[in-house]
């Protein structure tokens, strides 16, 4: 086992996404890439304090032949080189692959190395990622409420606006804050 970890999933938390009829979509090519304004002070602060940064994103677009996996690594491979990110961990699969590894399925967070799950922590715009950090046994889940259109299956501990609110929320908590 390793140390604690913030898990962070991609599109939604670290970077823009482009929403159509209430849903996220990932951007189509690394240039297209936005990162948001407080993400890297945000993750600069986690990794202060003693996190390692993991990402954790389905990409489901590839199983579905509408997105090629050297897109999405090239995606990830931009974003490693702008953020101070310990490791990125990908699911290509879809829905009905019935895989472990898709979120809301806690496999990505499950893979080795190992960080202590119970003093872990999940930062997602979705209901998957919450729903991953539930089954995984993290200590705390964080949402980034961007109001998508779609049903909430599980709540997380707290709803922020940013991943800089998501950092603040969680730096409390390791001083002794409330949920």
């Amino acid at each position: 086992m390793t140390a604690r970890a913030v898990f962070l999933d991609r599109d939604g938390v670290l970077n823009r996404t482009e929403v159509r009829d209430g849903k996220p979509y990932p951007p189509a090519s690394a240039n297209a890439v936005e990162v948001f304004p407080d993400v890297a002070g945000a993750l600069v602060r986690l990794k202060a304090a003693g996190y390692r940064l993991v990402v954790v994103t389905n990409q489901p677009d590839v199983a579905r032949g509408d997105q090629r996996r050297e897109v999405v690594d090239a995606i990830n491979t931009a974003l490693a080189a702008q953020l101070p990110l310990d490791e990125v961990r990908v699911c290509y699969h879809d829905d009905a692959d019935r895989c472990g590894c898709r979120k809301p399925n806690p496999g990505l967070l499950l893979q080795a190395p190992v960080p202590d799950l119970a003093q872990s922590v999940i930062v997602g715009d979705r209901w998957r990622d919450i729903q991953a950090g539930r089954r995984a046994g993290l200590r705390a889940t964080v949402l980034i409420d961007h109001g998508y259109d779609e049903s909430m299956v599980v709540e997380p501990d707290v709803r922020v606006r940013s991943l800089g609110e998501a950092a603040d929320w969680i730096l409390r908590l390791d001083s002794g804050g409330s949920r």
